[in-house]
């Protein structure tokens, strides 16, 4: 009885099914890396402080690739860039 009552819920595997807000269909959408996606908008630059901050959450450690969407080439670049400017105290190593 219990396996019937599995089959007519819909079985309640981890595909597909709506089940919160987006209700469709499917998973997530797939994220796509903004430097990818504008080359020329978006560079990274070390002097860019604004930009290396969006990459860094509240303990101010480099966010994820898998968090933020960024693809692995431009994910080092930006690890790079937010070094390169803790060294020179534009952005700091520890929260205040």
């Amino acid at each position: 009885m219990a396996r019937q009552d599995r089959e007519y819920r819909g079985g309640g595997g981890r595909r597909g099914g709506g089940g919160g807000r987006g209700g469709g269909r499917g998973g997530r959408r797939k994220k796509v890396c903004r430097f990818c996606a504008a080359p020329r908008e978006n560079i990274i630059d070390y002097k860019n402080v604004p930009l290396l901050k969006r990459y860094l959450d509240d303990d101010w450690q480099i966010r994820k690739a898998r968090q933020t969407g960024t693809c692995r080439k431009h994910q080092a670049q930006l690890a790079g860039a937010i070094k390169r400017a803790r060294e020179i105290a534009l952005l700091p190593f520890v929260p205040e």
